[in-house]
């Protein structure tokens, strides 16, 4: 199990560049078959690669199992106001409220015609530049994007240090908690702060103001209204600040993992699959930690209550039984299947009630992005590329192309 207290956290966060399956984990599974114990952060885990237990754990989430952050990892993005802390009716009812803005509905009517024009925008602005960082500026155009949707900030200079305190924020979520001046800790705590303040300010404006902005925020305010209502002003600002994060982060790094991998492999550039190619092999989200509620049996083995386990989604998608030629980028595979997030072979939105609310508006904007991209640019990979996990997927030297328009006949 390691040593004490950090068990074995050193070996699990090593950083490796390639997309396989992390050595931590391999060997282990090697040793002790596709369920294993182990220590991480200070807390005992049982690990599983096991596909069939995997899709097990997440179907009884609210039975045996609960969504579980780290306690450093809650702190951070907010503590018992975050909905991240929050299980049972609470839970379905900020997802409800999520999927106003990301359901099909609200994509079809409303966002997928805006998506469009930004993306084309952003995409025919590249052409201008000798060479485009593709992480930094498809997060930029998200960051943008979002925050008008969720909160009408369309401030340049505003949205400008936004997104420099996000970033700080960014680069300390998985970092060592201290919270001293020069640490990355203490720098995300102090980014998450700021941009709280900012929500906040934009919040307490709105509730003094008639005016509509049809935004998430409007739906926000309304609910906290209610006489009986579940948000609170503090639980309301923490989900938008949340979603900020998780739509200008987690759709960064996918649309520049699909950049990447077409660019390798130009054979694919019409094919729509590419996208359950690029999450399936990309792994942004590894692995998802749940807590035991009380003892339940897994394969023979009792997990007590109050012990963790971790469902290695990325086992699953690199499972040559499930997945032939796991590690090469081949969106063929996928032809002819109805995919449905959550299933057996694909977890790459989580499954069972914690399925991933803004799933349909990742591939949605990744689709749109990818569509505009290959039919009216040429363009090609000028540096960087690399990409190193610890344990998501990161580009320590981006991703920079060189674009221009293709030429019609």
């Amino acid at each position: 199990m390691g040593l004490p207290i950090i068990g074995e956290s050193i070996q699990y966060f090593s950083p490796y560049t390639e997309f396989d399956t992390p050595t931590f984990i391999k060997e282990r599974t090697k040793r002790y078959g596709s369920l294993f114990r182990t220590s991480l952060v200070g807390k005992p885990i049982v690990v599983s690669t096991d596909p069939e237990i995997n899709h097990y754990i997440f179907q009884q989430e609210g039975r045996y199992f609960q969504c579980y952050y780290t306690e450093s990892f809650t702190k951070i993005l907010g503590d018992q106001n975050s909905m991240l802390a929050y299980h049972g009716v609470f839970h379905k009812y900020l997802k409800n409220l999520i999927l106003k803005l990301t359901g099909r509905e609200n994509l079809k009517g409303k966002l997928i015609h805006e998506m469009d024009v930004n993306t084309c925008r952003c995409l025919h602005s590249w052409t201008s530049h000798e060479s485009v960082n593709v992480k930094e500026a498809i997060a930029e155009m998200i960051f943008e994007y979002s925050a008008k949707h969720l909160f009408g900030y369309v401030d340049k200079e505003g949205l400008k240090k936004l997104k420099e305190n996000y970033i700080a924020f960014s680069d300390g979520l998985i970092s060592f908690p201290l919270n001293v001046p020069g640490t990355a800790y203490h720098a995300c705590m102090q980014g998450r702060k700021n941009t709280i303040k900012v929500i906040k300010n934009v919040f307490k404006e709105r509730k003094s103001s008639p005016v509509q902005h049809c935004d998430f925020l409007d739906h926000l305010l309304e609910e906290v209204k209610k006489k009986e209502t579940f948000l609170s002003e503090e639980i309301a600002v923490d989900l938008v600040f949340l979603l900020l994060f998780a739509t200008y982060e987690t759709l960064s790094t996918t649309v520049t993992l699909a950049t990447k991998f077409i660019a390798d492999h130009p054979l694919v550039l019409a094919e729509l699959t590419v996208i359950n190619e690029t999450v399936r092999l990309g792994n942004i989200a590894p692995m998802i930690l749940r807590k035991v509620t009380k003892d339940v049996e897994l394969k023979g083995y009792t997990v007590p209550s109050g012990w963790l386990v971790m469902v290695s989604t990325l086992s699953t998608h690199l499972d040559p039984t499930m997945h032939e030629d796991p590690l090469s980028f081949n969106p063929w595979r996928w032809e002819g299947q109805e995919l449905h997030a959550g299933s057996k072979n694909f977890m790459a939105f989580g499954g069972g009630v914690r399925l991933c609310v803004g799933a349909e508006f990742a591939k949605l904007q990744t689709a749109i992005f990818i569509h505009h991209l290959v039919s009216k640019y040429r363009w090609e990979i000028t540096g960087g590329g690399d990409t190193i996990r610890r344990p998501s997927v990161t580009f320590p030297k981006g991703l920079y192309i060189q674009m221009s328009t293709k030429t019609r006949k």
